[in-house]
This record gives C-alpha cells, structure tokens and sequence, in this order.
C-alpha cells in the first residue's frame, strides 16, 4: 500500500524496533528522514535531494523489547508529483537510521506517494477574441 499526500500535509506516523526476543540492541541512535530525491536512470544509484528533513527519535542507549517511537513532520512543502518515468523518477521517502557500534547501520526505507492538486480555474478566458 501507498500512501498518498499533498504539499503542505502533515506526514506523521510511528517507528517500532523490536530486537529478537532475549536479546537487546544496542544504537547509537534513532533517526527518521524525509527525503524528496530525483533519480536519473542514465546515473544509476547517484540521488540528487531536493528535499530533507530530520528527526531524532532516540538518543544512544538499548533496546530490549519493543519500542515504538511517534514522529511527525510538519506542514512539508513537497512541490512536485511523484513520478516514474523512462529517463527519471521523482520519489518522496521516509528513511529509518539506527546507528550500531561495531556493526552495520540499518536502514529501512518507505515511500509515499504525492500528487498535487490544483483546482480549474472558475472562468476560462479564450485566448483570442473574436
């Protein structure tokens, strides 16, 4: 499922980590970040951000059972529409962080789909008179 939003929404939602039972996870910190990024299919893997946004959701410390962390961003100016094309793609993502000493960082990734409405104009003026 894809959620779908408009500029100037509020995107709000939670985070849960829950480390394997028994076990406890130890982080060097929690971080959510909403990225707008345009991608060119000719320059592979290579993101240019046109939008960024962060929150830290938790200092360093550990997790023993799970945890659940709320966030919001608010009122995000998100001034394009996603798109998937041939040549580009135009995506918006919410990306999870979480910082592990000695060990890889995990990074989970959600996308969100945006399409901006705008409304007909009330009068259609013709362009040349008769």
């Amino acid at each position: 499922m894809v959620l779908a939003f408009q500029s100037l929404e509020t995107i709000a939602g939670e985070v849960s980590i829950a480390p394997i039972p028994g076990k406890r996870v130890e982080h060097q910190g929690v971080k959510i970040e909403l990225l707008g990024q345009i991608e060119l299919y000719h320059e592979r893997g290579h993101f240019y951000d046109f939008t960024s946004l962060v929150r830290e959701l938790d200092v360093a410390g550990e997790i023993y059972e799970r945890k659940t962390y709320p966030f919001e961003f608010s009122t995000v100016e998100m001034p394009y529409d996603s798109y998937n094309g041939t040549n580009v793609r135009l995506r918006y993502i919410l990306k999870v962080r979480t910082g592990r000493p000695y060990a890889t960082i995990v990074v989970e990734y959600r996308d969100f789909c945006v399409s901006n409405y705008t409304p007909l104009p009330s009068i259609n003026t013709p362009i040349a008179s008769s």
